[in-house]
């Protein structure tokens, strides 16, 4: 029995002890070349669906009109265009991070199904990872930096970037430059009175 116990309790002792010892000497991947850990991507997925799932937002407050797709367009290059690339120009380090940074302007197969993007999650799974962020991705949570309705701008132009886009979101996405508008016309400056008659 004494044998029993002895043998119990260096169990408890080695594995945590081996375990600081295997984290501590840097044996665990931690490079982005590095292979996954056993059941990683499944011990890390299931978590972030659940807490998606459970403070999903499942009505946007806003629209996905064209004032809402073209400020989404805006947002998307200035904010997320260099990890998730434009329309027809990828990325040039998204794709070597780890998990990668999708191209969200697209085509990727899902399953047996092609998509573009994220337009297969509903726009509050979009709109939650802008807030929020993924830990250990390089996804950065945007709500200290974004407003409430930019965050709804660019998730509703992701979730909409199958369907036709307005011209000048589609131009903001290309890269095209714009026409600038043109200048309002001046209004003539009234004449001066002239003198009264004595």
């Amino acid at each position: 029995m004494g044998r029993f116990l002895i043998g119990v309790i260096l169990g408890i002792l080695l594995v945590p002890a081996g375990a600081y010892a295997w984290l501590h000497y840097g044996k665990p991947p931690v490079a982005v070349s590095d292979a996954p850990l056993p059941f990683e991507r499944q011990i890390v997925d299931n978590p972030l669906d659940a807490r998606i799932d459970r403070e999903l937002i499942k009505t946007p407050p806003i629209q996905p009109d064209e004032g809402t797709l073209v400020d989404g367009a805006q947002i998307y290059k200035d904010q997320c265009a260099s990890c998730h690339g434009m329309h027809g120009k990828p990325s040039t380090f998204g794709a070597h991070m780890y998990p990668d940074a999708p191209p969200l302007f697209e085509m990727h197969h899902h399953g047996s199904e092609s998509m573009m993007g994220v337009t297969d999650d509903p726009p509050g799974e979009t709109y939650w990872k802008v807030a929020n962020g993924i830990r250990l991705t390089g996804m950065p949570s945007f709500k200290d930096v974004l407003s409430d309705t930019q965050m709804w701008q660019v998730s509703l132009l992701l979730a909409n970037a199958d369907k036709p886009l307005p011209p000048a979101a589609i131009a903001i996405l290309n890269g095209t430059p714009q026409p600038a508008a043109a200048p309002a016309a001046a209004t003539p400056a009234p004449a001066p009175a002239a003198p009264a008659a004595k």
